[in-house]
């Protein structure tokens, strides 16, 4: 998948998880690494690709960012919300930082080895709580491998060739964390 196409891509940003209130409040929960950012980058979408009201932000708390939908002021209304899923197109989003990758940015990309034998193409980005690992589908197969996305592992990222080096772990080997891409 070449740049261009990545950046086309739309990245979740987040959802409305519930209702605050009787004034048509509701519950963001963000994905944002700032999760009061979450109304900074524009007009967000559903699902479907409409275009939401405008979302303001009232107040970050500890159950998710307290928000208000433009033209909504009644808790039914709000109600009708629940459970939208808030997507942004990928280009509306800040260059990230050098060494950073969005993940919709690594999906796609070409999986080589560091002699540049085709591995495969990652299809996945998950963290299961112990840092972000990349899902593999193998070259010529529906099997996947999951790898830590770590320097070790990836020590190399071209966004713009669509490939990442990728540094198959040996099962034996046991990594220790440091050097965990953000």
């Amino acid at each position: 998948m070449t740049l261009e196409k990545r950046l086309q891509k739309r990245v979740l940003l987040g959802a409305i998880s519930g209702v605050h209130g009787i004034r048509g409040d509701v519950i963001v929960r963000s994905y944002t690494a700032d999760p009061g950012d979450i109304a900074a980058y524009g007009a967000l979408e559903t699902d479907e690709g409409t275009q939401l009201p405008p979302l303001h932000i009232v107040r970050v708390t500890d159950r998710g960012v307290i928000a208000r939908l433009e033209g909504i002021s009644d808790r039914t209304r709000a109600e009708t919300y629940k459970g939208t899923q808030l997507w942004i197109a990928r280009a509306k989003l800040p260059t990230a930082a050098a060494g950073e990758y969005y993940h919709a940015d690594l999906i796609g990309l070409h999986a080589v080895s560091p002699e540049g034998a085709t591995i495969g193409e990652v299809i996945a980005v998950e963290n299961f709580g112990a840092g972000d690992l990349l899902e593999i589908r193998l070259q010529g197969s529906n099997q996947t491998e999951f790898v830590p996305f770590t320097n070790a592992v990836v020590p190399h990222v071209d966004l713009a060739s669509g490939t990442m080096t990728v540094v198959i772990p040996d099962p034996g080997d046991d990594e220790d964390d440091a050097g965990i891409k953000e």
